[in-house]
């Protein structure tokens, strides 16, 4: 007795000690558009500068774009890209020959030197290394005799010496006394290396889309701005890298001239549009205060831009982001039908509160806006990240005006189409705003079942299609709702579907069979399921358990208010889905609760009560919840051996033992009320026995003598 009772106080003790918490950082989240839906409808989020400018730029005709390995060179060793380059088409003999001549430093003697060499190859290298010396006026003679050669004779160096001409005339221009009419002649020689590349003639160091920015430089040298501006962006577009950084280092440059120079310059189209690609994009800043130049920009554009239609749609935006909406309205009378105009107009309508007119122009902006439009990643002031592709953002705040006037299933469909974007807003409507019906009919007739992951991309986390979240999701919820012949379906691996139709039997057996244990059996299973496998059966996908990150992680969660954007029957909605009981790891207080129906179902005095409250016990993480089935144990259970380690170290609970207990177990309270009267039960037993027995021999006498 002594052992039994200090093992079970000692249990208490430990359990009523407080549990140690542990912060740590998480991942980064994405944007929720329903977590804040006034700010989702009235902001217009930052644009992409890259986006911006490769609007500002023409592609060329037959100009190869620039490869990974091109790009690269800023990164590694120009020098030995060039040589290898240099090395290609050529003899073993010859390559010896140039790798020779490449050291030398006398152009002269480089031409003598190369006699054996093809003509393109010698003046060429000629060229080469008087460049190299700093005698341009030399080198551009050499590059000069190359392009002079006929077409069938300079197939291998023709770019390379019209590109290096021009470069060789513009350090020219940059002498003193230069004459004026050479930047004119290395604008030329680049223009001709672009023609050379389309043509055909080789090209690995794809100088051609290189001759874009050297010629921006001379147009900058020239003072055109406007040229320079669309150069590099046609480099950008082109795919190189040195086109974005130029156009960058040409804005901060822009950005810091003196007003009346730069109120000069905006006069120019490119340049203005420039100065509001950056503005859009918050080039250099995303939250906090605005640098003072960037104001400065905003005010000379909007006094430059006075009754211009150009970039319309742009600068109306420029307005709307400042919070200029009449300016921004002005300039939308004249931006035409593109996606931005119209989003900029749902929004003003959001503003002015004409919630049809708002969702007309939601509907044209989705449709304006190509499909594959993306203007990349950017962060909230929250610091969450969003991958902003305009026609599913434009679709997401048509969503939250669906919701507001009891269109969930247009709302639904509008986030889900976003695939990923807004997965976790569609998630919210999925199974909190729908009905069940509502969304098995939608996945029913729109969401076939997609090919199951194979067990390689499983063990390497490759994330499940937005289908199959989406129909684990309705599996999941079937479950909860009891609906367990409908759910295994719906989940995407076959070890989920039989562990759903498992726990779907037993949650039926437990309320069907007849007998305690059959019962009891069948709720201790169930239990055991939703507790190890919970998240997977019945977890919300949302909050508060939050599948989706596989519950290792929780977001911030206000409660639904009725507002200007949230209307009373979604509250009621949300309110009725909401977990039973609302707390996270809801599933683990329904395993206790199914654990507790078993014990109600088992004898007090087996083995397999005490067993199924340890068990329980033991999943527990809640001091709480580990020390009610501990103290229901004391208070009802039998003695066991094990019991010091009571809630860690558990038996298997032998239910099916336990039949002969309810016998005893029900005769137990009769003993208990009789066990003060045993003695003269006892006596009475006696005395009514003797007088059963002298009945019985009467009766025998009798028949005898008859």
């Amino acid at each position: 007795m002594f052992t039994r009772n200090w093992s079970r106080h000692l249990l208490c003790l430990s359990l009523s000690l407080p549990l140690g918490s542990a912060l740590a950082c998480g991942p980064d989240f994405p944007m929720r558009l329903l977590d804040n839906r006034n700010q989702s409808l009235a902001e217009l989020p930052e644009g992409n500068f890259n986006f911006e400018v490769n609007r500002l730029g023409h592609a060329i005709a037959g100009l190869k774009h620039v490869t990974q390995a091109v790009n690269s060179m800023e990164t590694t060793d120009y020098a030995e890209q060039r040589s290898q380059a240099e090395q290609a088409g050529l003899t073993a003999d010859q390559q010896a020959l140039v790798q020779q001549l490449r050291a030398l430093t006398d152009a002269r003697q480089v031409e003598v030197g190369g006699e054996k060499l093809p003509a393109e190859l010698k003046f060429y290298l000629a060229g080469a290394v008087a460049f190299a010396g700093g005698d341009f006026g030399l080198a551009a003679e050499y590059f000069k005799k190359v392009l002079a050669l006929p077409a069938d004779q300079r197939s291998l160096r023709s770019t390379w010496a019209a590109y290096s001409l021009g470069r060789a005339l513009f350090a020219i221009s940059l002498e003193a006394g230069a004459d004026p009419d050479v930047l004119a002649q290395s604008r030329q020689a680049f223009e001709q290396t672009r023609q050379l590349s389309i043509d055909g003639f080789s090209d690995p160091l794809e100088l051609g889309v290189a001759s874009l920015g050297e010629q921006a430089r001379v147009a900058r040298k020239e003072g055109d701005w406007n040229s320079a501006i669309e150069l590099y962006a046609t480099q950008n577009l082109q795919g190189s890298a040195v086109g974005y950084t130029s156009l960058k280092l040409l804005m901060a440059e822009l950005a810091a001239m003196p007003d009346d120079q730069l109120a000069e310059l905006l006069k120019g189209k490119a340049v203005q549009q420039l100065i509001t690609a950056s503005l859009i994009s918050r080039l250099g800043w995303s939250f906090g205060d605005q640098p003072p130049n960037e104001q400065k920009l905003i005010k000379l554009l909007q006094s430059s831009t006075r009754g211009t239609l150009d970039n319309a749609d742009r600068l109306a935006a420029v307005n709307y982001q400042q919070g200029d909406y009449a300016s921004a309205k002005a300039f939308l009378e004249h931006a035409g039908d593109g996606g931005l105009a119209w989003w900029l107009r749902a929004k003003l309508a959001v503003r002015e509160g004409d919630k049809n007119a708002a969702a007309a122009a939601y509907a044209k902006a989705a449709q304006a806006f190509p499909q594959n439009e993306s203007w990349g990643e950017r962060r909230t002031p929250d610091y969450d990240y969003e991958t902003l592709q305009p026609k599913c953002r434009v679709e997401g705040e048509s969503a939250i005006l669906a919701l507001q006037r009891g269109d969930y299933l247009q709302a639904f469909d509008q986030l889900y189409r976003s695939n990923d974007i807004y997965w976790f807003d569609a998630a919210t409507v999925a199974e909190r705003v729908l009905t069940v019906d509502e969304l098995k009919h939608y996945v029913d007739t729109q969401v076939p079942a997609p090919p199951a992951l194979s067990q390689q991309d499983r063990d390497n986390y490759v994330p499940l299609p937005v289908a199959a979240k989406l129909r684990n999701l309705l599996g999941r919820r079937l479950l909860r709702e009891a609906r367990y012949e409908e759910a295994p379906a719906y989940f995407d691996s076959v070890d989920l579907q039989n562990k759903a139709t498992w726990y779907g039997q037993l949650r039926q057996d437990a309320e069907s069979k007849w007998w305690p244990s059959k019962r009891a059996f069948a709720y201790f299973h169930a239990a055991t399921l939703a507790r190890f496998d919970g998240m997977e059966l019945l977890g919300y996908e949302m909050a508060p358990d939050y599948a989706t990150l596989a519950g290792n992680y929780s977001l911030e969660s206000n409660e639904l208010k009725v507002g200007p954007w949230v209307a009373e029957q979604e509250v009621i909605r949300q309110r009725v889905s909401a977990a039973q009981p609302d707390r996270r790891y809801h599933y683990r207080y329904v395993a206790n609760a199914l654990a507790s129906r078993a014990a109600d179902y088992l004898p007090h005095t087996s083995q397999a009560f005490a067993a199924v409250l340890c068990a329980a016990t033991g999943w527990n993480t809640d001091s709480d919840e580990k020390r009610a089935f501990y103290q229901r144990y004391v208070k009802e259970g039998p003695y066991v051996d094990w019991a010091v380690f009571f809630g860690e170290r558990c038996p298997y609970p032998e239910i099916e033992n336990a039949d002969k207990r309810y016998v005893t177990q029900a005769m137990a309270p009769i003993r208990a009320t009789l066990r003060p009267y045993k003695k003269w039960l006892e006596m009475g037993g006696v005395v009514v026995f003797t007088a059963i027995a002298l009945l019985l021999i009467n009766r025998h006498k009798r028949k005898k003598r008859a």
